[in-house]
């Protein structure tokens, strides 16, 4: 007796999803066993695919069952998703980057293109050990923290404020270059060169600009600093690096467009428990003067020079031996002439006994004599250097 009843249901429920998919309307009554099939087709249709969802991306667990039903896909993890935006943590910083940290990175050009410019950095940081010392009559520990490409606009905005920003100019490179003192190392001069006692922290007091007294003091410290920079480019080639002016807001100390690459240097600078960080930037504009010569490879301490062999190996070039050629005359002869030429025939030549011979090695002109003779040989006595006449 339930059948009946069963079917009207079945019915209502049809006719609710041909009204919900907007085919109610068209169909009349007598379609109401055809919408009871309609029925029966969705809800097969909607079994195979919780079906498929089971055996799909759920691993063949039973309990995927519950899943969508389109077929579900692979959801990334949290390692996977770093590794893909580039932020994986277990690189070091010397590393090369990847996903899309690599892709914004991959306009800069890496330090490690420069091998000479970690020699200069090395050289820098031997000097300053000794001229900080005396500056500051203390014990002073500099170390070189890492060099890193960074855009110069990323720079300006990761400068940890308040701090001391110093613009210099190379004059030999006619660029600029930015040389940055945190607050750490600013009042850690400002306590040893006024002197502070050893074994209390340098104090840090917030909320106010920086005095007259600590701009001079660390004005003096950048001094120094500038004059070993010079030192340690100089056996690479002659620069000096003249201050310009002294900046606590970074906006003022503008050098370069944000989006051009520049090399960075970070100096660790310790005085027993006192100290701080300092960075040095150069733009890759200012280093373009001496760019040849950073792609070098390191030779030892003369940078690529050895004067025991540069001597030896000129010695030996005054000892070797070429082959002069005494040219008397050259003439300018038609080429049938040439193939007439047999053995017995004669060429007068345009010189005379007082006309000047050219001493040639090989196609280079070397020397101007006059032919003479010497015994039973024929020589020939050098009046001077050939000089090559000016063109029109």
């Amino acid at each position: 007796m339930t059948a009946p009843g069963e079917d009207v249901d079945q019915d209502a429920m049809a006719a609710a999803w041909e009204a919900a998919m907007g085919g109610g309307d068209d169909e009349g009554g007598d379609d109401a066993g055809a919408g009871g099939d309609d029925g029966d087709d969705l809800a097969a249709e909607w079994a195979a695919m919780l079906d498929s969802g089971d055996s799909g991306g759920g691993g063949g667990s039973a309990g995927a069952g519950t899943g969508s039903p389109r077929e579900s896909t692979r959801v990334l993890n949290q390692d996977e998703i770093d590794s893909l935006l580039g932020f994986d943590d277990d690189l070091d910083e010397g590393d090369q980057k990847s996903g899309i940290q690599a892709i914004l990175n991959s306009a800069l050009v890496s330090y490690e293109r420069l091998p000479m410019l970690e020699v200069v950095f090395d050289r820098l940081v031997r000097l300053m050990s000794t001229s900080l010392r005396n500056f500051t009559s203390d014990n002073v520990e500099v170390s070189l923290d890492n060099i890193t490409s960074i855009r110069f606009g990323d720079y300006l905005n990761s400068i940890p404020l308040p701090a001391m920003l110093s613009v210099f100019k190379a004059e030999e490179w006619d660029n600029y270059g930015l040389l940055t003192v945190d607050s750490s190392l600013i009042y850690s001069i400002v306590d040893v060169l006024l002197g502070g006692r050893r074994g209390t922290a340098a104090m840090r007091i917030e909320g106010r600009p920086y005095t007259t007294i600590e701009r001079s003091l660390v004005e003096r410290m950048v001094h120094v600093v500038l004059s070993d920079l010079s030192g340690a480019f100089e056996p690479l080639s002659p620069v000096t690096f003249r201050f310009d002016r002294l900046e606590t807001n970074p906006r003022f100390a503008t050098i370069s467009r944000p989006s051009n690459a520049a090399i960075v240097a970070r100096l660790r600078i310790d005085m027993e428990d006192r100290g701080g960080q300092m960075e040095l930037l150069l733009p890759y504009a200012t280093l373009e003067p001496v760019r040849e010569l950073l792609l070098q490879m390191f030779m030892g301490e003369k940078f690529g020079r050895d004067s025991i062999w540069e001597t030896h190996l000129a010695e030996e070039l005054w000892m070797t031996e070429v082959e002069m050629e005494a040219v008397l005359d050259t003439q300018t002869m038609r080429l049938g002439d040439v193939f007439n030429l047999q053995v017995g025939s004669h060429m007068d030549l345009g010189a005379t006994p007082e006309s000047q011979v050219m001493l040639l090695c090989g196609d280079v002109p070397m020397y101007l004599g006059r032919m003479g003779r010497k015994g039973d040989q024929i020589a020939i006595r050098i009046d001077g250097k050939y000089e090559k006449p000016k063109s029109e």
